[in-house]
């Protein structure tokens, strides 16, 4: 790079110092940083479809079974919030390699666990490792590229976030039907290994990045104990009313009313609190910009329909129309393939189309997928399902690439870790928030349909009276006596009616998700402009601040002429 276009890039907030590719191809760490990325994706999805089976094996219900979920999202989720600050501190290839190896070793133990609170512990502490990867990572990439290739960057990575989603359960299922259950884990420990070796031999630790380290270091460690200790109440309380409350009647609760104020009043306390810190766990004065507090919360929505879709789709496929796993999960798997073959073209496409028009676009499609799937009926063809998931799927990439490539925008290079934590705490929470709110949803819709529905399955109707009789007459004809034809006709309008009720409560919750998505469009509109095709601008402060010293040295040097 020449003097002028590192100068350039300096200014812009970026250096070639930052990079942590070394003397490597940049894209080669991109994809390197990737194969942890898709692993620790992929585990947020493939047991879902593995409950049943987790279950049996370990003699336990339904209901205790899903805590293997839950406790991952609520580690997870803790560690992301403050996996920006642990990044600094402890160095960052340090700290990716210390959470891959965390994450590889539990995943072990979880393939050799013999009961549940095993399981659950092990997946505490998968989460614990999970959750610090993507923070490092995504900084790694934003310090590797210069801004105005960061899109092409996210492209390859946002092919293992996007993409493992819709593999997990398909795989999933392959692999439990196949073997066991224990390989839904194991599978990770191959995975690991490999990036461990990739990351211990290709990524550099930047020297500018290992200077910020040594001068945080040089005043004294202090942590933020009390501000960990809210974030960790705060999200470990809300996740557990997002997962349990529908389970247990939400407000009706006292249990759940307990966590969601306790929740409430330490994500309070976490604003004065974290806002009056020098060096604070997390940075909420990032969420005070406009540019990255429109992108938190577009973030927000695209996991809330991403996650709820992929957690839907198969629920419905088994459920309502008697797919099998595999074949549920096959449903989803060519939504992923134009994904992969989009991503490569979207992450061009950031580097001359402004951001935010790339993700109202997005939004459209995603909303569009969603009123698609609104015209559920109880024949739907494998077709039908498959192209509902591939519209999803051509949106997506409109909407995570401009998103991260845009939340950097005015971040200054040392808030890198900072950004990137945020902005997987807000994809994390917004999937747990749109999973709960998809199942409330379908529950409640699925009593009010039930409820209108029935009235008009009273003897005295005379639809349901000529229904019964046409019913009764074909299982005659179908060889049944009188008795038992009624009988069958009667459980027949029982199985019809159930079945109507479910898919008008899915439909409900798909055209609450199209809202969801509509909204995106007036939030992303409020992006301002970035430069493209060349460094993105940094902070304004910072940079007036730089433009300020530039014109009083000039003055100065003028006056002493």
């Amino acid at each position: 790079m020449t003097d002028t276009a590192q100068g350039s890039a300096s200014a812009g907030g970026w250096s070639p110092e930052r990079s942590a590719a070394g003397g490597h191809n940049p894209y080669l760490i991109a994809f390197v940083v990737s194969i942890a990325t898709f692993m620790e994706v992929l585990d947020t999805t493939i047991a879902n479809v593995a409950l049943r089976h987790i279950a049996g094996g370990l003699a336990v219900g339904i209901d205790e079974s899903t805590y293997v979920i839950t406790s991952y999202l609520v580690a997870n989720a803790i560690v992301l919030s403050i996996s920006g600050w642990l990044s600094t501190v402890i160095g960052r290839k340090r700290f990716y390699m210390i959470c891959v190896a965390i994450f590889t070793v539990s995943s072990l133990l979880c393939g050799f666990a013999w009961n549940l609170q095993a399981l659950v512990l092990f997946r505490i502490l998968q989460g614990l490792g999970g959750g610090g990867m993507a923070t490092s990572e995504q900084a790694i990439l934003a310090d590797s590229f210069p801004p105005h290739k960061r899109g092409q960057a996210f492209a390859i990575y946002g092919v293992a976030v996007v993409v493992a989603p819709v593999i997990g359960p398909t795989l999933g299922g392959w692999i439990t039907d196949t073997y066991t259950w224990h390989w839904v884990f194991l599978i990770n420990v191959p995975m690991g290994l490999l990036s461990l070796f990739l990351v211990g031999t290709l990524v550099n630790e930047p020297s500018d990045a290992e200077e910020e380290r040594e001068k945080l270091l040089s005043k004294g460690l202090r942590v933020d104990y009390v501000g960990f200790l809210l974030v960790a109440i705060g999200l470990g309380s809300l996740e557990y009313v997002l997962d349990e409350g529908q389970r247990n009647d939400w407000f009706g609760s006292n249990m759940i009313v307990f966590f969601a104020v306790l929740s409430a009043m330490s994500l309070l306390a976490l604003i004065p609190w974290e806002l009056t810190r020098e060096d604070p766990i997390v940075d909420l004065r990032l969420l005070g910009r406009r540019q990255f507090a429109a992108c938190f919360l577009v973030m927000l929505a695209t996991g809330a329909v991403l996650i709820s879709t992929t957690q839907l789709l198969p629920q419905l496929l088994q459920s309502d129309l008697n797919y099998t796993a595999l074949l549920a999960g096959l449903a989803l798997s060519p939504g992923g393939v134009a994904t992969l073959v989009l991503m490569p073209v979207v992450g061009r496409l950031v580097s001359s189309v402004q951001p935010k028009y790339l993700i109202m676009f997005g939004a459209a499609i995603v909303a569009f997928s969603m009123w698609h799937l609104t015209g559920l009926t109880g024949d739907i063809t494998y077709g039908y399902a498959a192209m509902s998931r591939i519209f999803l799927a051509l949106g997506l990439p409109f909407l995570f690439l401009p998103v991260t490539t845009a939340s950097y925008d005015g971040v200054p290079p040392d808030k890198t870790n900072q950004a990137s934590a945020l902005i997987n705490v807000a994809r994390n929470i917004g999937g747990s928030m749109g999973v709960a709110l998809a199942q409330t949803i379908l529950a409640q819709r699925q009593q009010f349909h039930q409820s209108r529905l029935i009235e008009h399955a009273a003897p005295s109707d005379l639809g349901y009276q000529q229904t019964i009789e046409t019913m009764t007459r074909f299982f005659q004809a179908q060889g049944s006596n009188a008795s038992d034809a009624a009988s069958q006709a009667v459980a027949w309008v029982g199985r019809t009616l159930q079945q109507q009720v479910d898919l008008l409560a899915y439909i409900d919750v798909f055209w609450t998700l199209a809202i969801i998505a509509v909204l995106m469009i007036p939030t992303a509109a409020v992006l301002r402009p970035i430069k493209l095709g060349a460094p993105a601008r940094g902070h304004r402060a910072y940079g007036r601040s730089e433009r300020n010293g530039e014109r009083e040295r000039m003055t100065a040097a003028q006056k002493s002429g």
